[in-house]
């Protein structure tokens, strides 16, 4: 997968389309300096755009091999483009995410994107790990990573949220010990 040329089309038609969406997943880590291995591109789309997003990825080649109530997912024949699935945002704390994303360079600035705040991506992290117990060693990992990138810069009542929305205080209290919020957050 060509993750410069997909991005660069994917965005182009969010933008043109004025779709509400955020990079979530592997990439999104990358954007904030947290490096990992991955094999395809996540985003976060609200729910309403989904219809458009489905129509698009179709003109785009891409065949949609999966859509369920809360993921869609779509795999290109061409392997420049492989495969981009989407998260449904459609809760409240969802769209916040989406209202919130950030727009960031990639590509030595020759790419702009709307990517989901750290905060966030842990939060999507913590649920993931709540969905599917199996996930919980990589995922972890990723939230560690990414607390030990940008320690002192998090906003760990932000992420307090997600820990305490998902029943896990003192993983909460280990992760601020550990990477540095305030006591009091």
């Amino acid at each position: 997968m060509d993750f410069k040329v997909t991005l660069k089309i994917l965005s182009g038609e969010f933008e043109k389309r004025r779709m509400n969406y955020a990079l979530i997943g592997g990439f999104a880590l990358g954007a904030y300096g947290v490096m990992r291995a991955t094999l395809d591109l996540d985003f976060l789309a609200a729910e309403s755009d989904l219809p458009q997003i489905d129509s698009f990825m179709q003109t785009l080649g891409y065949q949609r091999g999966y859509a369920g109530e809360n993921v869609s997912q779509y795999v290109s024949e061409l392997k420049i483009l492989g495969g981009v699935d989407f998260l449904h945002a459609k809760r409240p704390l969802a769209m916040k995410i989406l209202e919130n994303a950030r727009e960031i360079s990639a590509f030595s600035d020759a790419l702009r994107i709307k990517v989901a705040r750290p905060e966030d991506l842990i939060g999507l992290k913590i649920q993931a790990m709540s969905n599917d117990p199996e996930r919980i060693g990589r995922d972890f990992a990723d939230v560690e990573a990414l607390m030990r990138t940008l320690r002192g810069k998090l906003d760990w009542p932000a992420v307090k949220v997600y820990f305490d929305l998902f029943n896990m205080p003192s993983s909460y209290t280990e992760m601020l010990n550990k990477y540095g919020g305030q006591r009091n957050a």
